[in-house]
C-alpha cells in the first residue's frame, strides 16, 4: 500500500473566485477513496440542483489514504472532464470554511443510514454555526446503500473486484 506522508499540490481550480449573485454552488465535500458509484450518484443528483459542483478531496495528514490525494485528483478530473459545472479541488481544513472561500450556497452530503444521519447532522450544525452555510442531505439510493469507500477497500484488501462499485469511466492505480 502506498502512503502519501506529504501534503497534496493544490489544483489550479482551488483558487476560484466566489459564484456570482444569483449562482448556485455546493461543496460536495469528502476523502473519496476511492470515490464510488455512492459518489457519483450524489453528483449526478446534486447537479439536478445545482448550477455548479465543487468536488473537495479532503487531506488529512494524520491519516494515511488508500490512493494518493493526486490519483484521486486527477482520476476525479478525468472522469467528469466534460461536464463544466464541476470542478474538483483539494482541501486540509474545515469544510465549512473552504465552502465559504468558494461561495458555495450549500454543502452536499449523502446519508446512507440513521447513523450516517447523526454524524452528517452535527457536522451540519457545526459548519452551519461557523459560517451561515446549510448542509444539503440526499438520502442514497437503496441499491446503493451499501457501498462505502471503506467496504470497497476492505473488498480490495482481500483480492476481490471492486469495479462494480465504482463508476465505469473511473481509473486508477489501485494498490496492490
Amino acid at each position: 500500500m502506498e502512503t502519501n506522508d506529504k501534503q497534496p499540490s493544490q489544483s489550479n481550480s482551488d483558487h476560484a473566485l466566489p459564484s456570482t449573485e444569483g449562482e448556485r454552488k455546493v461543496l460536495f465535500p469528502g476523502s473519496f477513496d476511492p470515490f464510488t458509484l455512492g459518489h457519483a450518484d450524489l453528483v449526478e443528483r446534486g447537479l439536478r440542483l445545482f448550477d455548479e459542483l465543487v468536488i473537495a478531496v479532503g487531506y488529512n495528514e494524520r491519516k494515511a489514504g488508500w490512493l494518493p490525494v493526486e490519483e484521486r485528483i486527477r482520476a476525479l478530473e478525468e472522469l467528469y472532464r466534460d461536464e463544466p459545472r464541476i470542478r474538483v479541488v483539494s482541501h486540509t481544513g474545515l469544510t465549512a470554511e473552504l465552502a465559504a472561500q468558494l461561495g458555495a450556497t450549500a454543502i452536499l452530503r449523502g446519508v446512507r443510514n440513521t447513523e450516517d444521519f447523526l454524524y452528517e447532522q452535527q457536522q451540519a450544525e457545526v459548519n452551519r454555526c461557523l459560517t451561515g452555510i446549510d448542509t444539503i442531505f440526499l438520502p442514497t439510493r437503496p441499491e446503493l446503500s451499501f457501498v462505502s469507500s471503506s467496504i470497497v477497500r476492505e473488498l480490495a484488501h482481500f483480492g476481490r473486484d471492486i469495479a462494480p462499485f465504482l463508476p465505469q469511466a473511473l481509473h486508477y492505480r489501485l494498490p496492490l
